[in-house]
């Protein structure tokens, strides 16, 4: 007996997604241009990498549905990936992408059979671990989405935004003390 299928995924990566969107939403558009160091994505390049992060995932489980990663041509499918994510978008753009593509996937996800999560994908000779299931690989995008989210909220307090989360805390340990008294 399978207790985290196709819908807890799903439902998880609908939690994780809003809480995404939820820091979209607090950021000002001002603060979308914003990036930590020269080198690394602004806000806005960070939120729409991961709106477009599960494209990998829809490929190569649903559109292809491979059995192995051997011969997928990652270097032309992320240069197309890469290439979206450099297309200008006003916040309201962005906040849609990330609705759009995240209520897409989430859809997909629950559709998706335990045979078909369970299947083995390979990576190929030399590889480790030299494959996982379906289930693990796409389980890796709201991994993903959750590592960013991080980088977020950290950029949120760099541009003087007290992330959601710790206001709910906040909140939360407020009503606490005023309940002690």
């Amino acid at each position: 007996m399978n207790y985290y299928g196709a819908r807890e995924l799903a439902a998880s990566f609908r939690v994780v997604r809003k809480n995404t969107l939820t820091i979209a939403e607090d950021i000002g558009e001002e603060h979308y241009g914003f990036r930590a160091t020269p080198e690394t994505q602004t806000i806005a390049q960070t939120l729409v990498h991961i709106a477009l992060t599960s494209r990998l995932q829809e490929q190569v489980h649903g559109g292809e549905r491979l059995t192995t990663l051997v011969g997928f041509d990652f270097p032309a499918f992320i240069a197309g990936m890469r290439a979206d994510e450099r297309v200008p978008r006003d916040k309201a753009q962005i906040l849609e992408l990330l609705r759009t593509s995240g209520e897409r996937f989430a859809n997909w996800v629950e559709g998706l059979s335990e045979d078909v999560l369970g299947e083995w994908v390979t990576f190929g000779p030399g590889a480790t671990p030299d494959g996982k299931s379906r289930f693990e690989m796409i389980m890796g995008v709201k991994e993903h989405e959750m590592h960013h989210r991080g980088q977020l909220m950290l950029l949120e307090r760099m541009v003087g935004v007290v992330p959601h989360l710790t206001r709910a805390s906040q909140a939360r340990m407020a009503a606490m003390q005023s309940g002690k008294r």
